[in-house]
């Protein structure tokens, strides 16, 4: 990935509003694990970048794609394939 691309982001609290839409909690607390480096840390910690056709979430260690999010009128796409697990606090 181009090395401009990788600095232009945001921390993983940009995902609040949007999870929130889906989810009843704020998910940016809950604990994700990432499926490539086996990083953990809360989905706050996540690198977001917006320059996609949603938003995409990567992990901080090794910049691997954790998260993808995309919304359409209908409705809303979720891809969590680079996260092992999402431990969600109640």
């Amino acid at each position: 990935m181009d090395s401009e691309l990788m600095d232009d982001y945001l921390d993983g609290n940009a995902l609040a509003g949007p999870l929130q839409e889906i989810f009843a909690v704020d998910l940016t607390s809950a604990v994700g694990c990432c499926a490539h480096c086996g990083l953990t840390g809360a989905v706050a910690t996540l690198r977001v970048y917006r320059r996609a056709p949603g938003l995409v979430a990567r992990c901080p260690g090794c910049g691997e794609v954790m998260l993808r999010l995309v919304e359409t009128a209908h409705s809303v796409w979720l891809d969590l394939a680079g996260t092992v697990r999402l431990q969600i606090p109640i």
